[in-house]
């Protein structure tokens, strides 16, 4: 059976948003935001160690006064050792902009009970996972029966090559046990990797085009894609700025006829002393190879993707300006 692009109805899908914030991640909370309705926010080790990518959250819910709940999860991988990703975000996950201090700090520290229990209170829930896999492997785990409950699985990670490694993309190296069991589960699976997020960047002119929005959110934020585009282009050879990974996985659900994808076989890699966190992708349209169990984007029309952005972005200033 083929997995295809989402089918999502003209409502608004229903999202928790599980993230390690993350320069691209914050992108993606406005995202969803604005776009989708937005369950929860679930948190977990990645960019940077948990109890960052809480605070980052909690920053994000409160500076745009959302009416969603954040859940902190995993601390550490399944079996690996711990990794993060201060070299890209810096040690606070967000450097590069002077964050409000939010108003209170997370609403529980169960974010997979909280994935569970939303999963089993309504069908249909697309889980969005955006940074290492872990919580997701646990709920899956630990709840066999979400598999025939939620709708399916919009993730960032993995791709053709890597970042972390030559063949490695962060998210997955830095779990692959998780993404293994995510990857087996069954459930419907579009994976937003490295090949499209590479497509739509934040570039210097993008960054003036939010900073002249003029508002203080949207002053925040053109202060943190400099950060992110600056190291970016630091460690690349050739680079114009930043990807931007995570909001793919949300717009992937939103707006599906900005991609094109394939239906693929994805395997995880865990033991390779090279290739861990490896995405095995099998192109060989071979008769009698393994069925596909992920839709894999390929293209993304980047263009009509960062209007969509910059759009939510306004909205995301309006609302802060006025609460």
């Amino acid at each position: 059976m083929l997995v295809g692009m989402p089918q999502v109805s003209a409502a608004r899908p229903r999202v928790v948003l599980d993230c390690d914030p993350g320069h691209d991640d914050v992108i993606a909370i406005v995202l969803a935001a604005h776009t989708t309705d937005l369950l929860g926010i679930t948190t977990v080790a990645g960019n940077a160690p948990l109890d960052r990518t809480t605070y980052n959250a909690c920053v994000m819910r409160d500076a745009m006064h959302l009416d969603t709940t954040v859940h902190s999860g995993a601390e550490r991988p399944l079996v690996a050792e711990p990794k993060f990703a201060g070299y890209v975000h810096g040690e606070s996950g967000l450097d590069g902009a002077q964050l409000p201090v939010p108003d209170h700090g997370a609403d529980s520290t169960d974010a997979v009970s909280f994935i569970i229990e939303t999963c089993r209170s309504s069908e249909g829930v697309w889980l969005v996972p955006i940074g290492p896999l872990t919580n997701i492997a646990l709920a899956l785990r630990t709840a066999p029966d979400l598999v025939d409950r939620i709708a399916g699985i919009s993730l960032m990670g993995g791709g053709t090559f890597g970042n972390r490694t030559p063949l490695a993309e962060f998210n997955i190296w830095a779990d692959p046990h998780a993404a293994a069991i995510v990857f087996a589960c069954g459930a419907p699976i579009t994976m937003a990797g490295l090949d499209v997020t590479h497509q739509l960047m934040v570039t210097p002119p993008r960054i003036e085009q939010v900073d002249a929005l003029g508002t203080k959110f949207t002053t925040m934020i053109a202060d943190l894609f400099r950060f992110f585009a600056d190291n970016y282009r630091a460690r690349h050879d050739h680079i114009a700025g930043a990807a931007l990974h995570d909001p793919l996985a949300v717009m992937a659900l939103t707006n599906p006829d900005l991609f094109n994808g394939v239906d693929r076989k994805v395997t995880i890699e865990t033991k390779g002393q090279h290739t861990s966190g490896m995405t095995v992708i099998d192109r060989r349209g071979m008769i009698g190879q393994e069925p596909p169990n992920a839709h894999v984007l390929e293209d993304v029309d980047h263009e009509a993707a960062w209007s969509i952005i910059v759009d939510a972005l306004v909205a995301a200033g309006a609302r802060a300006a006025d609460a």
